[in-house]
């Protein structure tokens, strides 16, 4: 019998990280995407990083501090001290969803500082939570006093009527009349950890699409399809970034996928044009 000694590749590695969703660990598994396009990213050191700012943190807590207490000392840790914030200057830049990049840069988007964050919260024994939100990925804090909403850009709390208005945007979409009120408790449930890996790499699969940037854009469907096997939406779109790369058999694979198993794909006909395109290649 042979013994295979070889690392596992990337997405291997990925996989199984997000095998099961009990104790999935979110600071690694995000930290890991960026292996795509950095492939020798030492996860570890990464994981020792905010161990490290995890251990400053703690022993800047005064003892027997309650919840809010411990969340002012959190945010002015991360905010006012290390001066974590957004990437104003560059919000698409693929490495804004980058765990390491951001440690580095101190900028990032609302999601990807907000894994930081939460990492932080549950070293100091905070009861946080991601949401997401519409449009901006939020933080839920649980204090003696109630709940805390904040803007993981700043660490400011929302009130309701702030919530509210960022729901405007989408009432429309939504068919609400004028003066209906959007059901915020409805966009107020935690996320899980899937649920934030999976926007964390739409956000890239958006970037990489608009980018024209088809091999990191597959990078980025090969793992949403290992984090969401029956979501066939993914099927089709790595279909075709599949054939745009010439790799005709494994896209008329994914494509036939998507058709057989997508419930009332409303693409249909499109899909089934571009499969008998391909068979008709050479």
């Amino acid at each position: 019998m042979s013994l295979n000694f070889e690392a596992p590749s990337a997405l291997e590695h990925f996989r199984c990280l997000v095998r099961e969703d009990l104790d999935l660990p979110l600071l690694e598994a995000s930290a890991s995407l960026a292996l795509d396009a950095e492939p020798a990213l030492d996860l570890q050191d990464v994981l020792f990083q905010v161990d490290s700012l995890a251990a400053r943190l703690r022993s800047a807590l005064p003892q027997g501090a309650s919840a809010l207490q411990r969340t002012v000392v959190l945010n002015e840790f991360f905010y006012d001290k290390l001066g974590f914030g957004v990437n104003a200057n560059d919000f698409a830049d693929p490495a804004n969803s980058f765990v390491h990049r951001v440690l580095a840069t101190r900028k990032g988007i609302p999601i990807s500082l907000a894994v930081l964050w939460l990492e932080l919260a549950a070293a100091i024994g905070l009861k946080a939570q991601g949401i997401s939100f519409p449009g901006h990925f939020l933080i839920k804090v649980h204090v003696d006093e109630g709940l805390i909403i904040q803007d993981p850009l700043t660490g400011r709390g929302l009130t309701q009527d702030a919530l509210q208005e960022r729901l405007e945007p989408f009432r429309e979409g939504w068919g609400l009349a004028q003066d209906e009120m959007a059901p915020l408790h409805l966009f107020l449930v935690p996320a899980s950890g899937r649920e934030i890996l999976e926007r964390m790499l739409r956000n890239l699969q958006t970037i990489y699409a608009q980018a024209e940037e088809a091999p990191q854009l597959l990078a980025v469907l090969h793992r949403l399809i290992v984090l969401r096997p029956q979501e066939y939406s993914h099927y089709r779109d790595r279909g075709l970034v599949l054939a745009q790369l010439g790799q005709r058999d494994a896209a008329l694979q994914d494509l036939q996928t998507y058709v057989r198993h997508a419930p009332a794909p409303h693409d249909l006909p499109l899909i089934e044009a571009r499969i008998e395109l391909l068979r008709a290649e050479p």
